[in-house]
């Protein structure tokens, strides 16, 4: 899939979490793990710039999915712990867990692709391909960030009880 796709794939897989959170009063919280959720969800993709990376290789596996978020949660540990002084771990938790849905949605939305996607590489060369529609369909890449925006825009309407 191309940006627009991976954002609406992002965005219709936090949206539960964006209700969840912000019927619990966490509207902030919920608006930031937005912000995060779509800020990683083309992250492997950067494949495409690396020297010696395969697309869809490394970037695009299980390894990647969890790999990441540990590094990301851990800059948010030390951000927060010279900011704050000591980290609250259900924070640095939603940071690791928000991350990865991220990095697990880009691998669901190209795994609708011909091409598919070779997740648990280099333990098994497993291939997923649902063949739906091609990445560089604008049709699908439009539906999906369409989904994704509607998804939000249903977040918002739950928490608030209505417009």
């Amino acid at each position: 899939m191309y940006q627009l796709g991976h954002y609406g794939v992002a965005l219709l897989l936090y949206a539960p979490i964006a209700v969840w959170l912000g019927l619990a009063g966490e509207e902030f919280v919920a608006l930031l793990g937005a912000v995060i959720c779509l800020s990683f969800s083309t992250l492997p993709d950067c494949d495409h710039s690396l020297p010696f990376v395969a697309h869809r290789g490394i970037t695009h596996t299980i390894g990647f999915v969890l790999l990441v978020p540990a590094v990301v949660a851990g800059v948010a540990y030390a951000a927060l712990e010279v900011t704050m002084g000591s980290p609250d771990p259900v924070v640095v938790g939603f940071v690791y867990g928000v991350t990865a849905l991220s990095l697990g949605s880009h691998l669901l939305a190209d795994a609708l692709t011909p091409m598919g996607i070779t997740p648990f590489w280099p333990l098994s060369s497993y291939h997923v391909s649902l063949r739906v529609t091609t990445a560089k369909n604008p049709v699908a890449n439009y539906a999906l960030f369409a989904l994704g925006i509607a998804a939000s825009v249903a977040s918002i309407v739950v928490v608030t009880g209505g417009w």
